[in-house]
């Protein structure tokens, strides 16, 4: 099963592929949170109380049903979350009084399509992001940038598999002693400086920072396709030489006067563009 972050009107909806039995679960909060117009802690009580209205009424086919995964939350760690089939968000929607309903009913029908076509023809994955990111409001260098940095952790997360490095826990400790090397900081703490929960570390970065961290990951790749390491302990040596090379760049700007690190997100940034592109036209 593999994580994805899908975008219904600006809205994430935190989802996972089931592979084995190819249909996606849907993180039940976030359904309700979007057909409540609610926040998070609200969309929880929503949900709690549903559900026990739900199992009054003998709807344990979605009570019972509702499966629990892994997904992230907003303190940023993985824990168990209700999850749903879209069956079961679609009798889920018809118990919220909604203006939104038939909306997401359409979305839940795109998703479904979306997932076959692109098993067809990958080059729609491409696009059907870069629609998404432009529908949260990014501008077109920095989702070129963006794009290019997932092909860039493709080919070094090829690396570790061929190494050995088995995904989960261990991508995720080979890409914190980077983050560590190039950043002074692992994954949670950059989240931190950044005030982000949920949300993806990299979808948040500046330019620049997207640009250190595909040279520390593309140096990685390099490095290791050459010393073609074995395991963990081994990647772990060229993952932290391909991220010195990133922390070297990273001091030379900074010693020129520039800034790498940045505790901007993706909605200050967004906020300081707007006001940039409204004073242009101002003056």
């Amino acid at each position: 099963m593999k994580d994805k972050v899908r975008i219904f009107q600006k809205h994430q909806v935190r989802s996972v592929w089931d592979e084995e039995n190819e249909k996606w679960w849907f993180s039940v909060v976030d359904v309700v949170r979007i057909l409540t117009d609610g926040d998070y802690q609200s969309a929880r009580k929503y949900w709690k109380v549903l559900k026990g209205r739900l199992a009054k009424e003998g709807a344990h086919q979605l009570v019972t049903n509702c499966y629990q995964l892994k997904m992230i939350a907003e303190d940023g760690r993985r824990r168990l979350t209700d999850v749903a089939d879209t069956e079961q968000i679609l009798r889920l929607i018809q118990s919220i009084p909604s203006k939104k309903a038939e909306p997401f009913k359409l979305w839940l029908a795109r998703v479904g399509r979306q997932r076959i076509d692109e098993a067809q023809d990958p080059e729609l994955t491409i696009n059907r992001a870069i629609h998404e990111y432009r529908t949260l409001g990014y501008d077109e260098d920095w989702i070129n940038l963006r794009l290019q940095s997932i092909q860039v952790r493709k080919d070094l997360t090829d690396e570790w598999d061929k190494s050995g490095v088995n995904e989960g826990l261990e991508y995720a400790f080979l890409t914190d002693l980077m983050y560590k090397t190039w950043a002074g900081m692992n994954s949670r703490e950059y989240k931190k400086l950044k005030n982000l929960k949920q949300e993806s570390l990299r979808d948040n970065m500046t330019n620049l920072e997207l640009v250190i961290n595909m040279l520390a990951e593309a140096s990685a790749t390099e490095i290791s396709s050459v010393s073609q390491p074995q395991g963990l302990n081994e990647s772990a040596v060229a993952a932290q030489k391909g991220a010195t090379v990133a922390r070297n760049a990273r001091h030379d700007i900074e010693q020129q006067g520039g800034k790498v690190i940045s505790g901007e997100n993706a909605k200050s940034l967004g906020a300081r563009k707007s006001k940039l592109i409204s004073g242009g036209i101002a003056k």
